[in-house]
């Protein structure tokens, strides 16, 4: 058996999000207790009145499938009039580890500048003018200030600069915040103006929306003994979030939904929590749930084609069926659980099919670090 077949089997449960259209995507709505996005969340900002905003919040477990069905969202709302900002925050903007609304504030400004390139960015060029004492203290830049050489070109560079720092550079981080903080309102004015220029050329009733991904991954740092950072970025910060002029879905800790916050969250923000279940793999008795765990089956099915069309999954592939439902199992209906299963059972094997030593390995492996996780 060829090393290069393994390797590109393991490859290929690989854990990133599949673009909209992929043909690995399986739809898991009937086993995600019927969670539908394009009706969950695309419908409220398709079917809003023109001049109303709807803000947003989604949540899920971590590798859940949430990118993957932003992604999804992005196209369908692309296809419905809407133009779409969308981006992962945590990939060049923010610090999970120590993230605040301000640096969020940024992230948008950023994404928003280099996403309208023909809006007229005077407002945002003037905001910047206005606060260059300040700023150019930060040493982030060598863009010079006057009337005509601040170009949108710059503007996308410098506060790139900013999230660049934010998310890298620790020791300049406070000093970034400290310098914007006072001015976050005058940023969102100078924003909102950004964005209702870009609305005039924009064809007749197009919508923009904007999808900030992955702040669900903003780690939990305790305030005092009933307040977090979680608190103070969704509850504290609620009126700034959902100040933008253009609809905004926010993904959020999912601790939050299922916590003494809750219900503050749905009256500062639009409408229910959505959130993204897993995959049901057990029955009401906490029985193995047979449609649910071939829905699973088929996750493996769809990556195993690409690279072995003529192999069968409960035999060539895995030692034996019984095997395969075991795996799928473990999973506990999570998406990332089986991906990160499947590529360590491959590491485990010099040849198919995948034996029960090797899946059982994979499995204490996953239950080895999510034990350590816990302790830490």
């Amino acid at each position: 058996m060829s090393q290069d077949l393994i390797a590109n089997l393991a490859n290929a449960f690989e854990p990133v999000p599949l673009p909209a259209g992929s043909d690995l995507y399986v739809d898991l709505t009937e086993f995600r207790a019927d969670a539908n996005i394009y009706r969950d969340l695309g419908k409220k900002i398709i079917q809003s009145p023109q001049n109303k905003h709807t803000y947003q919040l989604y949540a899920g477990h971590r590798g859940g499938g949430k990118s993957t069905e932003l992604l999804r969202l992005k196209k369908y709302l692309e296809d419905n009039n809407c133009f779409v900002v969308y981006f992962a925050a945590d990939q060049e903007d923010i610090d999970p580890e120590d993230a605040q609304y301000t640096d969020i504030l940024i992230a948008c400004t950023r994404h928003l500048l280099e996403e309208l390139k023909e809006a007229n960015s005077t407002p945002l060029k003037n905001w910047l003018k206005e606060r260059w004492q300040d700023l150019i203290d930060l040493s982030l830049t060598k863009i010079e200030i006057g009337e005509t050489t601040l170009e949108t070109g710059d503007l996308i560079k410098y506060f790139g600069k900013l999230s660049v720092a934010i998310r890298g550079i620790p020791s300049e981080r406070q000093k970034i915040r400290e310098k914007i903080n006072p001015h976050t309102a005058t940023l969102l004015d100078a924003l909102n103006e950004f964005i209702d220029n870009e609305k005039k050329p924009l064809p007749k009733d197009q919508k923009l929306v904007m999808l900030v991904d992955n702040l669900d991954r903003i780690v939990p740092i305790m305030r005092g003994e009933d307040k977090n950072n979680h608190d103070e970025i969704f509850l504290d910060r609620a009126e700034q979030l959902k100040k933008l002029k253009c609809h905004i879905v926010y993904t959020i800790p999912i601790s939050m939904v299922y916590s003494n916050r809750a219900n503050d969250l749905r009256e500062s923000y639009d409408g229910d929590l959505m959130v993204l279940p897993m995959i049901r793999v057990y029955d009401i008795d906490n029985n193995p749930y047979d449609p649910g765990i071939k829905k699973i089956q088929e996750i493996i099915s769809k990556r195993i084609e690409e690279f072995a069309p003529d192999k069968n999954l409960e035999s060539d592939i895995f030692e034996s069926e019984e095997l395969l439902d075991n795996l799928c199992l473990m999973t506990g209906g999570h998406v990332r659980n089986l991906m990160l299963l499947m590529d360590s059972a491959f590491n485990y094997i010099d040849d198919l099919p995948i034996t029960k030593r090797a899946a059982q390995r994979a499995i204490t492996q996953a239950r080895d670090v999510y034990r350590r996780t816990v302790e830490h």
